[in-house]
């Protein structure tokens, strides 16, 4: 009987683990904060979620379906945190100055996609630069970046 109660847990625990995309906080930090500046004006449209979606298969090596379920998994997490700060803390410790420069160059993406920075997205960015140890002239540059990715620099 002890035998059939094992197999029975060890079963569920590999199910269960297939049921979670992302066990990485990384991973899971970074779409958290790409779902947090994508829902910040209020909706999340669909160039916001293709750029999100390209920015996780681009940084992490993703297949669509994965990334889908990492974004949606990140998206569910910050709806249960009261805070960025976790995110940050996790990101921070994780990439070095470039990456973390690189991450701020995606939150661009997805804050300008619609072709407009709203308020509340522009008090995030700072906020988000500031935790992630991003000086002004370095995130100023990627916004730049990305602002020309998508075609609404000059």
């Amino acid at each position: 009987m002890l035998r059939h109660l094992k197999a029975a847990l060890v079963a569920f625990r590999e199910t269960s683990a297939e049921l979670v995309p992302s066990s990485d906080p990384v991973r899971l930090a970074c779409a958290a904060l790409l779902t947090k500046a994508g829902r910040l004006d209020g909706r999340l449209d669909e160039a916001e979620e293709a750029v999100m979606l390209r920015a996780m298969v681009d940084r992490f090596s993703l297949d669509q379906a994965t990334a889908r379920a990492v974004l949606e998994e990140g998206g569910d997490d910050l709806e249960t945190s009261s805070d960025i700060y976790r995110y940050t803390k996790v990101l921070r410790e994780a990439f070095n100055e470039n990456e973390r420069i690189e991450l701020l160059e995606m939150l661009w993406e997805v804050t300008y996609v619609d072709g407009t920075l709203h308020e509340f997205e522009a008090q995030l960015m700072r906020r988000l630069a500031g935790l992630l140890y991003v000086d002004d002239r370095e995130s100023g540059a990627a916004r730049k970046r990305a602002m020309i990715k998508l075609g609404l620099a000059g």
